[in-house]
């Protein structure tokens, strides 16, 4: 199942984020795109309605930042600095995807071998000057849900 937003500025995809904060609790989601697309603007609405107050920023540098809610924690990954697939294995990346984790994967593609397959594909792409192209697939049942209740939130958006 696939599914195209357009995105018309940052508050949108902000905004976008936070409603897939509210439809999926927990799972993979790669976050695929050139620098600047929009994978981390996306990431601080999802991470910031879930009630983080503070700063959400790209790991790029830790690989991982973490973020620990009453409920559920979210890994946030950037493996864009990744050298080796391999190097995930001594972060004892397996940990990172257990039952009740969501996991925010940005490039993806490096860390290839390594990596569960994700529920989610979102793929962002520069529109025009303000706006992000959005490609949404589900590879799941639990994507597939979180992508049906992201559809009616994203009529909204518009």
């Amino acid at each position: 199942m696939q599914a195209h937003f357009y995105l018309a500025d940052e508050a949108q995809q902000v905004a976008l984020g936070g409603h897939l904060a509210q439809t999926l609790q927990e799972g993979v989601i790669y976050l695929e795109g050139d620098l600047g697309a929009g994978k981390t603007t996306f990431t601080r609405g999802l991470i910031r309605a879930l009630g983080h107050q503070g700063a959400v920023k790209s790991p790029t540098y830790t690989l991982v930042e973490p973020y620990v809610f009453d409920q559920q924690t979210v890994y946030h990954f950037d493996l864009y600095r990744l050298a080796d697939p391999e190097e995930l294995e001594m972060i004892g990346i397996r940990d990172y995807f257990d039952e009740g984790s969501l996991c925010l994967i940005e490039w993806p593609q490096k860390g290839e071998g390594f990596l569960p397959p994700p529920d989610l594909r979102l793929n962002f792409s520069l529109a025009d000057q303000e706006g992000r192209d959005l490609q949404v697939e589900a590879l799941s049942d639990l994507g597939r849900k979180a992508l049906q209740q992201l559809l009616q939130a994203g009529n909204s958006l518009n």
